[in-house]
């Protein structure tokens, strides 16, 4: 049995207010909207403070590293649950910048879980798949060592062992790609390659980088259930379909009908050292399925049809196949399989979005 069967129409309430940290990011954007819609003024989110053109109501403005400036936040609001997914996902940026990386992905992470902690709130955590290099075929559960081959992934690690050091009764989850949209129309996965396909411009992944994306749509329903019947320690959350990122290149390429010459793949040794790529980081989730009860990801895409069998797949199309950018939002963005799903408001998401 899975969530789409036993959809979250009517959730029981989390401990309000709520904030979600990292609403620049993809995971935070979807589920700030997601739970806004569900309870309204009672539920924030939170950027960085150079991150200007994302406003709106309920959006707060806070740098995660100014400790004074998180206290007065949440002293002013009261908050009892917190989802923290904010931090800096650009590799380039952390190999460039170790302090940067430190100070936004573990800093802002003590300075957050501090104040939950004062403030006696729920706490769920989102880590990354690449905490593992992908040395070791994948298929990763909890108990494999991780072995970061970038500065991100070994900061991550470092955040999930100061939360649950500091709260065992935390719910850390280690995800894969998110597949949803972003706020600016470049932050997610799906963002990108779609943006260079538009632009007539090619757009090179690799072969050998293997993750287990999962949709927006299954992760806030998943969100929703632990703030039910909350779980602590460490799980994955990776979905069922493993996919490299050329493979994901082929799927919004065809989708999305644009022209299959675009995309071009090569293996991450061609890719030069900077920033280090990480290779199969595929994740085993039994351990969150086990403790919820439920497998909580669809396979992304939904659709078998759109799962690539070559490296020529995204070229084999026939007239009534032809894909476009409308597809991509119904197949790609969104969870064709999810109908009693509580979305949150498509159309406030998709005008929310400031850049094109």
């Amino acid at each position: 049995m899975n969530l789409v069967e036993t959809p979250l129409n009517a959730p029981s309430r989390p401990q309000l207010p709520m904030l979600v940290t990292g609403i620049a990011g993809v995971p935070g954007y979807n589920a700030f909207h997601f739970f806004r819609d569900l309870y309204g003024d009672q539920v924030f989110g939170m950027r960085q403070t150079s991150m200007w053109p994302l406003a709106g109501d309920g959006v707060l403005a806070c740098d995660s590293d100014d400790p004074k400036a998180v206290a007065r936040v949440w002293d002013q609001y009261q908050f009892k649950t917190l989802l923290n997914f904010g931090g800096c996902c650009r590799l380039k940026s952390c190999e460039s910048d170790h302090a940067m990386a430190h100070r936004v992905n573990v800093t802002g992470t003590e300075n957050m879980i501090a104040e939950a902690t004062r403030h006696d709130a729920q706490i769920i955590q989102l880590s990354v798949d690449l905490v593992f290099g992908g040395r070791d075929g994948g298929d990763y559960d909890e108990v494999d060592l991780p072995d970061p081959v970038t500065v991100y992934g070994a900061k991550m690690v470092e955040a999930e062992q100061l939360v649950l050091g500091q709260r065992p009764d935390a719910c850390v989850l280690r995800i894969s790609l998110p597949m949803g949209i972003s706020f600016n129309a470049h932050a997610g996965a799906i963002d990108w390659i779609a943006s260079r396909f538009k632009k007539d411009k090619p757009a090179t992944l690799f072969f050998d980088e293997v993750r287990t994306p999962t949709y927006t749509d299954c992760m806030n329903q998943l969100f929703a259930k632990l703030l039910e019947n909350p779980i602590n320690g460490l799980y994955h959350a990776g979905g069922p379909r493993k996919l490299s990122l050329f493979e994901i290149g082929q799927i919004v390429n065809r989708v999305g009908g644009y022209n299959p010459d675009l995309l071009q793949g090569c293996p991450r040794i061609e890719a030069g050292p900077m920033p280090p790529r990480a290779g199969d980081v595929t994740m085993n989730s039994s351990k969150l399925q086990a403790a919820i009860g439920i497998d909580p990801f669809d396979p992304w895409p939904l659709l078998d049809e759109f799962a690539p069998d070559g490296d020529d797949w995204h070229y084999e199309r026939s007239d009534d196949s032809i894909g476009s950018e409308d597809q991509v939002e119904r197949l790609l963005y969104q969870n064709p399989g999810n109908p009693g799903l509580v979305p949150p408001n498509r159309q406030q998401l998709w005008g929310d979005r400031r850049f094109h």
